[in-house]
Order: C-alpha cells, then structure tokens, then sequence
C-alpha cells in the first residue's frame, strides 16, 4: 500500500513537473511571437508605395540624415531651374520667380531686383527670348551646417536672331529648416547664394 501511495506521489511530481514544462514552453512561445510581430510592424511602416505609370511599387524608407546630400542637391537645382529657366511671357516669369523665392533667402530677392531694375525680365518678353538652365553638377558639403554649395551649369538664351550658351556657376549654402511645406517640400532654405560666373561660351547667329 505504500509502494501504491509513492507511485502516486511521484506521478504527481511528473505531471507537476510536465504542467511548469508546458506553462514555460507556452510563455516562450507567446514572448517570441509578440516580439517577430513587432519586428514585421516595425518593418511594415518601412514600406512605401508608389504609384508609377499605375503601378505600385515598394519605396524604401531613409531617415532625413540619409538622404540630406540627395535632397539639398535637388533643392538647389529645382530653384536654379524656377529662377533662370524663362519664356516669354509675363505671368509664367512671376510664376516662376515667386515659386523660387520660398526657396531661398533675401540674397535671390536682390539678385532677382537687379534683373528687374535693369529691365532685363522686360527684354526677354518684348524681345521673345527664351531661357533654359542645365545642370552639370552641384557640389554640397554635408560635413558642416549650413551646407556649402557651388552649381556648376549651363544657361542657354535662344533670341530671333541668335542662340547664345552661357556658363552658369553659383555658390552659397544650403540650412535645414526641418520644416517640409507645400512651397517647400524639401525643407531647405538657400543662403547667401551669389553667381560667380555667367559668361558667353559660344555665340551662334541664326
């Protein structure tokens, strides 16, 4: 009978022992199940899709620290491309000129009053000139803020009677508002922005 009483008792201990097996085993299994949820959250909200020609396709997502060269470089060619780029016609130069002026700072604005002052908006619409800048490249040092920067491009100004091909090089820097805005959706703000060259590199006569 007591040998009945020990059996009992160590089958007890048994499935005391199997039921903390299974409740550690259970906890593990939900602890990692949570936590490769959180990891496919985490990686869910990375994803970001665009639409190109009705086509979705996945985008991966950078912090703003990552893509700060890519960005700035595309601010300041966006606003050479608003400043410098005419047509003739007087509503599209205030168009364009007003969108480039969110972008940078009193030093456009001056450049911008020179032009005016000296009728050179007026020449180009009573003149039916027209104006296209070209990137070649820009140069953005990232090491220090704000970031300097020079443009190196071309600037071509097509007259009735002439096609002339100017060299086009700027300088200045480049602040971090950490601000996006639909006027400025890159959140940068140009300073002290200065053209350094714009002279003829080839005149031809039509």
């Amino acid at each position: 009978m007591f040998q009945q009483f020990k059996n009992i008792e160590s089958a007890f201990k048994h499935i005391k022992l199997f039921t903390a097996v299974v409740i550690v085993a259970t906890v593990i299994i939900n602890c990692y199940t949570v936590y490769k949820s959180y990891l496919y959250a985490g990686e869910a909200q990375q994803r970001v899709f665009v639409i190109v020609n009705g086509k979705a396709i996945q985008a991966v997502a950078a912090s703003r620290k990552d893509n700060v060269a890519i960005e700035a470089v595309d601010h300041i060619k966006v606003f050479h491309n608003l400043f410098f780029s005419l047509t003739p016609d007087e509503k599209a130069i205030q168009a364009s000129l007003s969108k480039s002026m969110y972008l940078a700072d009193k030093s456009a604005k001056d450049q911008y009053d020179d032009l005016k002052e000296a009728g050179y908006y007026d020449q180009v619409v009573s003149g039916n000139i027209s104006q296209e800048v070209t990137c070649d490249s820009v140069h953005v040092d990232v090491n220090q803020h704000p970031y300097p920067f020079r443009f190196y491009g071309k600037l071509k100004i097509v007259r009735p009677t002439s096609t002339v091909i100017r060299n086009l090089v700027t300088n200045g820097l480049i602040r971090d508002l950490n601000t996006r805005t639909e006027n400025n959706p890159h959140g940068f703000l140009i300073e002290r922005w200065n053209i350094v060259d714009n002279t003829d590199l080839t005149v031809k006569q039509k």
